[in-house]
């Protein structure tokens, strides 16, 4: 009953913080072992509740079930939104802030704070529950109409951004050209060693998971993880690039790989010297190319070869 970790990648922000992360993993037994690094940017911690969703997959994607879970219930999605206030960096701003959304009723769930601009600007991000507040629009112009009056209650405060969190776009019924069918609404389970166990929810309807690769997204500006499982025969593959920084070129590389039948799972691209050379990072599935995956290794650098400019595979390997 384990999970072995395949691969994974990390984006970080300036600050430390976890921007964008994801991670490949082949399931052992019913539990799936998550990063504490992708549970902790969600803000699921090991031995609280969690609430799970599960979907199906029809159609070509290499999508077969996912599972969404958050720290929050499906029936709070609706009122779920993101604040965003930006403040002097000085002694009781952060305060004033908490002070400016508890008094309208505004309850903090999961929320962030950085320096953004040393000694100048204090950035606050969160996700509150507006469910006792109102709508938004209401919220913003009351911080509007104490700005332009000089009201000393906003006086650290600079300004505020109200944007809906959209958490409900997961449950829709079609996502790039597939078709998703709500199966299950699992109750809240308890996280043990960051594992989520999906025998206790849903083991009638995932009784083959063992051995399967799964695919764990987190998503921090919805506080919500993805855990994909793949269908059987999905070959994956690392692949990583130098190309030149310039426009057109991951188009080359990534306009070869849709020409092969690759199915891209996830992008990443970063300059490594700036209008000259950058990386291009590939995690793809080869279960429908045109060559297998030890022949594709001998064809890309030939096809490299052929684009216009200066490209290299540097890394390539099978991930499971």
């Amino acid at each position: 009953m384990r999970t072995e970790k395949i691969y994974d990648w990390f984006v970080f922000g300036n600050d430390g913080e976890i921007m964008k992360g994801w991670d490949f993993v082949r399931v052992r037994g019913s539990k799936v072992q998550i990063d504490e690094r992708l549970t902790g940017a969600i803000g699921l911690l090991d031995g609280g509740y969690v609430y799970s969703t599960l979907f199906a997959y029809e159609g070509d994607s290499a999508k077969e079930y996912e599972l969404i879970l958050s720290a929050f219930p499906q029936e709070n999605y609706r009122t779920l939104t993101h604040v965003t206030i930006y403040m002097r960096d000085v002694p009781g701003a952060t305060a004033q802030a908490a002070k400016f959304l508890g008094s309208r009723t505004v309850n903090i769930l999961n929320s962030t704070s950085m320096n953004a601009i040393s000694d100048t600007t204090i950035i606050w991000k969160m996700l509150v529950d507006l469910s006792f507040a109102g709508e938004a629009d209401i919220l913003a112009e009351t911080f509007k109409a104490l700005k332009a009056s000089n009201d000393p209650s906003v006086s650290k405060l600079d300004h505020i951004i109200i944007l809906p969190a959209d958490i409900g776009r997961v449950f829709r019924s079609k996502t790039s050209g597939n078709k998703k069918t709500e199966l299950r609404q699992g109750a809240p389970v308890a996280m043990r060693g960051n594992q989520f166990d999906t025998s206790l929810e849903y083991s009638d309807l995932l009784k083959d998971v063992d051995g399967s690769t799964a695919m764990i997204v987190a998503d921090p500006e919805s506080w919500m993880l993805s855990i994909t499982f793949l269908k059987k025969g999905t070959e994956l593959v690392s692949m990583t690039f130098n190309i030149p920084d310039c426009p057109g070129s991951i188009q080359q590389v990534v306009d070869h790989l849709s020409e092969e039948k690759v199915n891209l799972m996830s992008v990443f691209s970063k300059v490594k010297i700036c209008y000259q050379t950058m990386t291009l990072d590939i995690t793809a599935d080869l279960g429908a190319c045109k060559h297998s995956v030890d022949s594709m290794k001998e064809e890309l650098p030939k096809a490299l070869e052929k684009m216009n400019g200066i490209f290299e595979l540097t890394e390539y390997k099978k991930l499971n």
